[in-house]
């Protein structure tokens, strides 16, 4: 599923126009990732929360000539389903 399709869905089920609908799911995800940058959890009730997870340096490998390497510190954002979700797509 992409934006535009969520955007479609949105226009169907509440009437906006389309633009309008691009524009809620334009806003509501920059929403969600300006407080994942700052480094707080987004919290949705029913879906899951997403996070953000520092990861330090460590050592790796080039896989075509087997150099070691060192990965640089970095932020992931990490997804954990919640319960109810879980329990729905498994239904």
């Amino acid at each position: 599923m992409r934006k535009a399709d969520i955007a479609n869905e949105i226009c169907e089920k509440v009437g906006v126009s389309k633009t309008e609908a691009m524009d809620l799911v334009e806003y509501v995800l920059d929403s969600i990732k300006g407080v994942l940058k700052n480094g707080e959890p987004v919290k949705v009730a029913g879906f899951g929360n997403f996070m953000v997870r520092s990861k330090g340096e460590r050592k790796g490998r080039n896989p075509r000539t087997g150099e070691e390497i060192a990965i640089t510190p970095r932020r992931v954002v990490t997804f954990r389903a919640s319960q109810i979700f879980k329990k729905y797509v498994n239904s």
